[in-house]
């Protein structure tokens, strides 16, 4: 099942090396990416808030969102989403992508859980999720 990143997960993963948020997007992007989806609106955003990061270089902002975008599916949602409009796009973007899950650390959308049948994830609960071992089969009568 593809998950969908949020603009703030793949911002924190370009300037918090190895914090939760870069561990998240390095396991998910070596999976491959029909995995994970993103739509314009999370790349639009996420070049925006790295353009407001002083310590990333200006002229490094294109080509890093550009290798973000070659590892990633772009989905297309239904829909013009302004820059605020956070739970809309994502939800939107989840649905165009098949997927229930959006890979957050944003804490208004944590906060909202589910929303339309999509949840929000957090890195750090995804992450410990990802480590532990499926359950063991079922008993057979």
């Amino acid at each position: 099942m593809p998950l969908v990143l949020a603009p703030d997960v793949l911002v924190n993963a370009s300037v918090a090396l190895g914090e939760a948020p870069q561990r998240v997007v390095d396991r998910l992007l070596t999976m491959g990416a029909s995995e994970t989806a993103v739509s314009p609106w999370v790349l639009e955003r996420t070049e925006a808030m790295l353009r407001a990061v002083p310590t990333f270089k200006a002229d490094a902002v294109g080509p890093h969102v550009a290798h973000i975008s070659s590892l990633v599916t772009l989905v297309k949602p239904d829909g013009t989403f302004g820059p605020d409009a956070w739970q809309d796009a994502l939800i939107a973007t989840a649905k165009a992508a098949g997927a229930d899950r959006i890979l957050t650390d944003h804490p208004d959308l944590l906060e909202a859980g589910f929303v339309d049948d999509i949840e929000f994830v957090a890195c750090e609960s995804f992450l410990l999720e990802a480590t532990m071992p499926p359950p063991p089969p079922a008993k057979m009568p």
